[in-house]
Parts: C-alpha cells; sequence; structure tokens
C-alpha cells in the first residue's frame, strides 16, 4: 500500500505500562521523566512529559495488558478501525469511553502487536 491512509493518524501520544507495584513504579517514573503525576488514583497513574502521555497501569488493567502498548492518536476512530481491520488487524478490545470525550480501542497485528488507538472527541 502506499501513498496517504484515507484516516491519518496524529502519532503516538499515549503509551501506557503494565505494572505490577504501582507505588515503585510511579516513584521510578516520576524520577525518569522530572515531574509528578497528572491523574493519580489507585487504578491508573499518569504523566505528562514532553508531549506526551505514560500511564502506568496496576496488574495490566481489565484489558489484560501483559506489555506496553502505544496508543495512535486519531481524527475519528471508527473509520479507522474500520480501515485497519479491513487490511487485517483483529479488534482486541473495542471501541469504548475511558474519560469524558475520549475514546479507545485496541487491535492486534498479524504477529499478535497490540495497537491502541485513542480519539479526542
Amino acid at each position: 500500500m502506499t501513498g496517504s491512509s484515507s484516516q491519518a493518524v496524529q502519532g503516538i501520544k499515549t503509551v501506557l505500562h503494565p505494572v505490577s507495584d504501582l507505588a515503585k513504579a510511579k516513584a521510578v517514573y516520576a524520577a525518569l521523566l522530572g515531574t509528578e503525576p497528572t491523574a493519580d488514583s489507585s487504578y491508573y497513574v499518569g504523566f505528562d512529559a514532553a508531549g506526551q502521555h505514560i500511564g502506568l497501569v496496576p496488574g495490566g488493567g481489565p484489558q489484560g495488558m501483559t506489555g506496553p502498548v502505544a496508543y495512535w492518536h486519531v481524527a475519528d476512530i471508527e473509520a479507522k478501525l474500520a480501515e485497519v481491520t479491513a487490511a487485517g488487524a483483529t479488534v482486541k478490545e473495542p471501541v469504548h469511553e475511558v474519560g469524558p470525550g475520549r475514546v479507545v480501542a485496541t487491535v492486534t497485528d498479524p504477529d499478535g502487536n497490540v495497537l491502541g488507538l485513542l480519539q479526542d472527541k
């Protein structure tokens, strides 16, 4: 496939990491990023640094993450999901809301790698 996609992406701006000990991970990421979390709860800790959002998800969260997941920001998540599944991706997590005005979905590529899609409405 060459040329531009019908639904261009805005880049990877969000990466979520599953963690086993949220307090220890929070300390490490705060030191790494040089900032305190912008979201801090028992089920999610998030940092905003250098134009990116880094999230820590205890135990991989309800989605059962086993490794980091990069979220590609898109203008139209339904259109992009249709486009990537038509190209061979498999829906892992359908589109759902994770916060006011924010929806996400995940797919797996043909090798099982998890790709995240994120749209701010």
